[in-house]
């Protein structure tokens, strides 16, 4: 049985994605979509289908006191338009709060040099925070 997810950290300019193993227990970090030069919809039914998954794992941003932001609505209107354009997609929604924080730290503890440099990666750290959370909670 296929256990592998893909896991979106979707902002406004970039989205960051991780994929786990066939085994659903470890996530890596993927890419980096950048939204004014990807067509990012088509990008992920193609990633679905290299990864072989219909299993998008998925950050939903809240405030620290629970309540969701604006963002999050955004982030809804976006999932709305992967399921009318990706057949049979199932969505898992987890409260991203902090999974970017954690990222950049992560990646400052690496040695990583600049803020650009950072920029870069930190979405696709930030996918892989949030599917390894939605992974270590299923077992």
């Amino acid at each position: 049985m296929n256990k592998k997810y893909l896991a979106l950290d979707i902002g406004d300019v970039r989205i960051g994605v991780a994929r786990s193993d066939r085994l659903g227990m470890f996530a890596t970090p993927l890419e980096v979509i950048d939204r004014k030069k990807t067509k990012s919809v088509p990008r992920i039914k193609e990633l679905c289908e290299i990864e072989q998954t219909k299993k998008l794992v998925v950050g939903i941003p809240r405030s620290l006191d629970g309540t969701e932001k604006r963002q999050a609505e955004k982030v809804r209107e976006y999932l709305a338009k992967l399921r009318k354009n990706i057949e049979g997609l199932e969505i898992f929604e987890i409260d991203e709060r902090l999974t970017t924080v954690s990222a950049d730290r992560i990646l400052t503890e690496m040695g990583s040099k600049g803020a650009l440099e950072k920029r870069k990666v930190v979405d696709k750290v930030a996918a892989a925070i949030i599917l390894q959370t939605f992974l270590d909670g299923k077992r």
